[in-house]
């Protein structure tokens, strides 16, 4: 969240980086600020009120040590009113600080200079493109239909046992699952990201800590009894592990990762942009996440996206990169980078990992704070990534990897799979 000293610095520099993201927030800022100069006229007039409660009740024991027991009285009273006072103040400034507090948590958080100007997807900077060039059999079948031939995916059976958007993975294609699952952990513990194993249903204060509450209230899971929500990705939760947290300066950077199953509802999903793998209400996705100073988070950004780049290779798959512009960014988000993947069979391309700096944004939120050099307590730059999502990558990697003969694995993925080829 947006803090109050950047608000009341330079107010209009938010609003204009906001109406990069299309948002405007120029009723908010003024709204916020007025309620800020209530509050501290009122904590100003309260304190001088407290001030001369004390005077007064130094006052009633002088008088009491010199038995003028009407003034004592009369000095009780005027405390005592003195104190409804206080009482009134104080309520009235408590109800001005939670207003105020309400709104600031209404507005996104400011994008970079870096970000590009756009409206939308289509104006998304292309910044990299690799991997090879593919050339499908004659009769190439999209992921959905070679999915159904090799009793791979049941999209059907997943309808009834849940509904759409929630696939039965079948054979080999549960073991596709699980070997790029391990792939990918493998891959980030060996770049030196601790892995961890977090719950998979958090509490209200996780999904406001990290942005996804009240924003996104609406395409998250809720288990309404418990108060609880099922997570829409492992940033979450992992994330979350240090809200309320003031660490150490040698215990800064910290570098996580981990798996989770995933849950959206993706409301209003619907058309042949959202058939079998590409839009899903559960999902298998392995996160990394990054904890750094503020001097350090732009090159941690930069090492993130290269990590992921050299993941997509490994899988031999055709990829570009994205810088997202404003109007295509998160509500937390700083600044985001995007991986696509060709889909040669549907012919366009699918994301499937997003990596993003949300400087101190989401720390505000959390109080995710650390001690620099002089003992000083700052807040924490956060940082996270897709690394990576799997249902696209596995629509890309049928499609992509199709032969006349059946699907070739990628040669990373044999030690995982156990199998080269699916036929």
């Amino acid at each position: 969240m947006l803090t109050l000293k950047v608000l009341r610095e330079d107010p209009e520099l938010v609003i204009r980086k906001l109406a990069k993201k299309h948002f405007d927030a120029r009723p908010i800022v003024e709204k916020v600020l007025e309620l800020d100069t209530l509050r501290r006229s009122l904590q100003t007039e309260s304190d001088a009120i407290v001030a001369v409660q004390k005077q007064k009740a130094a006052e009633i024991g002088g008088f009491m040590k010199q038995g003028l027991k009407a003034e004592a009285e009369a000095a009780k009273a005027e405390v005592a009113a003195l104190k409804e006072k206080s009482n009134d103040l104080i309520s009235k400034l408590e109800a001005a600080e939670k207003e105020m507090n309400d709104l600031i948590v209404l507005m996104p958080n400011l994008p970079c200079d870096l970000v590009p100007e756009g409206a939308g997807a289509a104006d998304n900077l292309v910044v990299k493109m690799g991997g090879p060039e593919t050339e499908l059999p004659a009769n190439a079948l999209p992921h959905w239909e070679l999915a159904k031939k090799y009793d791979l995916i049941d999209f059907d059976l997943g309808v009834k046992i849940t509904g759409a958007g929630f696939p039965v993975y079948k054979g080999k294609g549960a073991k596709l699952q699980r070997a790029l699952i391990n792939f990918f952990l493998d891959c980030n513990t060996a770049d030196g990201y601790l892995e961890v194993e977090p719950p998979v249903m958090v509490n209200k204060d996780s999904g406001f800590g990290t942005g996804q509450l009240p924003d996104k209230e609406g395409q998250m899971y809720h288990a309404e009894v418990d108060d609880f929500y099922m997570v829409p990705t492992a940033e979450v939760p992992v994330t979350n592990i240090f809200r309320d947290v003031i660490l150490g300066a040698n215990e800064i950077p910290q570098r996580l990762t981990a798996y989770t199953p995933c849950f959206r509802r993706e409301a209003g999903s619907y058309g042949k942009d959202v058939r079998g793998l590409n839009r899903l209400h559960q999902f298998d996705k392995v996160e990394i996440v990054r904890v750094e100073r503020p001097e350090d988070s732009y090159k941690a950004l930069d090492d993130m996206v290269a990590h992921v780049e050299e993941i997509v290779n490994k899988l031999g798959l055709k990829y570009r990169i994205l810088r997202l512009c404003g109007g295509d960014m998160s509500f937390t988000s700083a600044i985001t980078y995007d991986f696509e993947l060709w889909s040669a069979a549907q012919q366009r391309w699918l994301e499937i990992s997003s990596v993003s700096n949300f400087e101190t944004y989401q720390a505000n939120r959390l109080h995710l704070r650390y001690r620099d050099e002089d003992g000083k307590t700052q807040l924490a730059h956060t940082l996270n990534g897709s690394s990576l999502a799997l249902p696209r990558v596995v629509a890309a990697l049928l499609e992509n990897c199709q032969t006349e003969d059946g699907i070739v694995i990628p040669e990373a993925l044999r030690p995982y799979t156990g199998f080269d080829r699916i036929d």
